[in-house]
C-alpha cells in the first residue's frame, strides 16, 4: 500500500511509446514502501517528437529521476546536460538523474545484467560466449562482455553486415579485438567448445512462444548456459532447447529487476539491501506471470 502523498513526495516516472504494459511502478513504488522513502513513480506515455519537451517540463517540475525505454533511449540523449560513459559507449541512455541545471543520463540495463549474472551465478571473466541478435540490447551487451574480460564473444545475426559493424565499434571503443561477427546462417561453423549463450532478440517473446532463432539441435549442445533478456513466457523455446541438452537457462526478469534497482539507487543515494530487491523480485515474478 503506498504511503500517504503529501507536499514532501518526489516524483519519478517512465517515459517511453507504450508504457501501459511497464512492470517499472511496481518495482520502484514497492521500494519506496518497504525503504520509508516519500516517492511515487508514475509512467508518460511520450510521442517521439515530445522528448525533449518531456525532459525539460519534468526537470522545471522538479521532477526526481526518470527512466526511459522505447523508443527514446538514444533520442532522449540531445536533450542532457550530461551523459555518463558508459550510457555513452552504449548509444542508449535508460535513467536520467537531476544534475546541475538539467538530467544527466545513465545506463542501468548493463549493469542490471551483469548484477542478475551474479545473482544466477554466471560469470564472465575469461567466459567464451554467443551473442544472438545485434540489435540495441545484443549491442549493449557485447559492451558488457568487452569489459568484464570475457575471453571470445561470437555475435550472430542474421545480416552478417550489421553484426560486423556492432563488432568494429564495440571492439573500437572498448580497445580490445574479442567480439568475432558471425551470420546465424553459420552457426555451424561455431567452434568447439561450450558457450556462455545470450538471447538478445524479441525472437520467441509472447504470444510468439513457439519461435527460436536457431532451431538447431547440434547448436545447443555447445551451451552450458543459456540466458534469455526476454522474461515473457518464463521458459522460452530457447531456453527449453539449452535445458534438454543438459545446459542451465535462465529468463531476463531479474536484469528488469536490477536495472530499476540501480536506477532507484541513482535517485535516492542508497544502497537496496538484497532482502529488499529480493522481496521486490516476488511481487515482480507474479505480475509477470500475468
Amino acid at each position: 500500500m503506498m504511503g500517504m502523498i503529501d507536499g514532501h513526495t518526489r516524483t519519478c516516472g517512465l517515459i517511453g511509446n507504450p508504457v501501459e504494459h511497464t512492470l517499472s511502478p511496481l518495482i520502484h513504488n514497492t521500494l519506496a514502501e518497504l525503504l520509508s522513502h516519500p516517492l511515487v513513480y508514475v509512467p508518460f506515455h511520450v510521442e517521439d517528437e515530445n522528448v525533449h519537451k518531456a525532459v525539460e517540463g519534468a526537470y522545471a517540475l522538479n521532477v526526481l529521476g526518470l527512466n526511459v525505454t522505447v523508443p527514446h533511449k538514444s533520442r532522449v540523449m540531445k536533450s542532457l546536460v550530461q551523459v555518463d560513459e558508459l550510457a555513452e559507449k552504449i548509444g542508449a541512455v535508460n535513467t536520467l538523474v537531476r544534475f546541475g541545471n538539467g538530467f544527466k543520463g545513465y545506463n542501468t540495463d548493463m549493469p542490471g545484467l551483469y548484477r542478475a549474472f551474479l545473482s544466477e551465478g554466471i560469470m564472465l571473466d575469461g567466459q567464451e560466449v554467443v551473442i544472438l541478435g545485434a540489435g540495441g540490447a545484443a549491442r549493449a551487451v557485447a559492451f558488457l562482455c568487452a569489459s568484464k574480460n570475457v575471453k571470445k564473444v561470437y555475435l550472430m545475426n542474421r545480416s552478417a553486415d550489421k553484426a560486423a559493424e556492432v563488432a568494429k565499434e564495440v571492439n573500437s571503443k572498448s580497445g580490445r579485438e574479442c567480439v568475432c561477427p558471425m551470420a546465424l546462417s553459420d552457426h555451424g561453423k561455431l567452434p568447439e567448445g561450450r558457450f556462455l549463450a545470450i538471447q538478445a532478440t524479441s525472437v520467441g517473446l509472447y504470444p510468439n512462444v513457439d519461435e527460436v532463432v536457431i532451431d538447431d539441435e547440434d547448436f545447443y549442445r555447445k551451451i552450458h548456459t543459456g540466458y534469455d533478456l526476454i522474461y515473457k513466457p518464463r521458459d522460452t523455446r530457447f531456453m527449453q532447447l539449452v535445458k534438454s541438452h543438459g545446459g542451465r537457462a535462465c529468463h531476463g526478469l531479474k536484469m528488469l529487476l536490477y536495472q530499476g534497482v540501480i536506477a532507484y539507487e541513482l535517485w535516492n543515494g542508497v544502497s537496496v539491501p538484497e532482502e529488499i530487491a529480493m522481496q521486490v523480485y516476488g511481487l515482480l515474478d507474479e505480475a509477470a506471470e500475468r
